[in-house]
């Protein structure tokens, strides 16, 4: 389980400070599946980034199955079993698919049949790309798909996913959305997953909406989904209601 105790992020800016989250408090239970969501700008990334390690947040706890790893970096997180993918994945000339996958999977000998496995779910064919290298030839979108698929060969605990959709093409974002279902179906691993897409919040056992650096609201989805609909004809009324206290 991850509890998330009194988060705060502040950054300096030439205005001066600037608080990206205020006071967040959130549990995530094991085996879920969480999307967060909201409008660009709110802090979803960053709270996700507090959570990888990626940010140290200026005040408040991260506890990770009991255990406060605040103070923990990346890579002990990443011992814990949590893994992340990025927004907009690096990009490593010299290595190749097959070795990432290797590497993300702590260094075992993958058989191309199971490299195949992981790159079938992100909508790709091992034949094509196992020997390439993830340079500059791969496009964002094939970078992207890469990267989720060595998340899913790293097999941790818990998985967090910022905006798998962006650069994806739309048969590539179907087979995804069916990966997503698939694992949440399973109950393999807690997911954090950060999205605008109908197709991926409707997965959520909740739906969490992060704005102006708060959680806005958060409920299930026959709660929550029909106010973020009425968003595209206004603004949001969960947001609003959440401004106007």
């Amino acid at each position: 389980m991850l509890e998330l105790k009194h988060i705060s992020y502040r950054v300096s800016t030439p205005e001066g400070e600037l608080d990206i989250l205020r006071d967040i408090n959130l549990t995530i239970p094991d085996r879920e599946l969480a999307v967060f969501t909201g409008p660009n700008g709110g802090g979803k990334t960053t709270l996700a980034k507090i959570i990888m390690g990626l940010a140290r947040p200026t005040s408040g706890q991260v506890v990770y199955n009991g255990e406060d790893i605040t103070e923990l970096d990346i890579t002990e997180r990443s011992r814990r079993g949590i893994s992340y993918g990025f927004q907009q994945p690096p990009r490593f000339k010299g290595i190749t698919v097959q070795d990432l996958l290797r590497l993300a999977a702590g260094g075992e000998k993958l058989s191309k049949d199971r490299c195949c496995n992981y790159l079938t779910q992100v909508g790709l064919c091992a034949n094509d790309y196992l020997d390439r290298e993830v340079d500059a030839s791969l496009s964002g979108g094939e970078v992207k798909r890469i990267e989720i698929a060595t998340v899913l060969a790293r097999g941790g605990e818990f998985m967090i996913f910022d905006e798998p959709e962006a650069g994806i093409d739309l048969w590539s974002f179907a087979r995804l959305t069916e990966t997503f279902e698939a694992l949440h179906r399973q109950k393999s691993a807690t997911m954090v997953i950060i999205s605008h897409q109908e197709r991926i919040i409707r997965l959520a056992d909740e739906i969490i909406v992060v704005a102006g650096g708060e959680i806005a609201h958060r409920g299930g989805t026959e709660e929550i989904f029909p106010l973020i609909l009425a968003d595209t004809l206004g603004s949001c009324p969960v947001i609003g209601r959440k401004e106007a206290r």
